[in-house]
């Protein structure tokens, strides 16, 4: 696959869905499903029913993980969707540039 767009840590913007608009740090990307977990997106809740663990029960709020195409990285002037272009600079390192704004994107 070469180097990830979209690393841990990351600043995206939610394209689809429910949390559409909003943005969020990337903590966990999950290369093999092709999905992303970001903080405070996409947040499921699960009803857990009283156990011996757990005598309490209730509701478990998590951040469910969102396919990565409903993502795009938050471009570092403007904090906007823009796409990633990877070039390799004169030390024959790879870097991630944001195609609307050409800055950098750290990572």
């Amino acid at each position: 696959m070469g180097m990830a767009k979209i690393k841990k840590g990351d600043r995206v913007v939610v394209l689809a869905g429910k949390d559409k608009g909003k943005t969020g740090e990337v903590t966990a990307v999950m290369p093999k499903d092709s999905k992303v977990v970001v903080s405070g997106i996409n947040v499921a809740v699960r009803h857990r029913k009283p156990t011996q663990a757990d005598p309490q029960g209730g509701m478990d709020r998590f951040e469910a993980p969102m396919h990565i195409s409903n993502v795009a990285v938050a471009d570092p002037k403007d904090g906007k969707a823009t796409r990633v272009r990877i070039e390799t600079d004169k030390d024959g390192k790879k870097q991630r540039i944001a195609v609307k704004s050409g800055e950098k994107i750290s990572g």
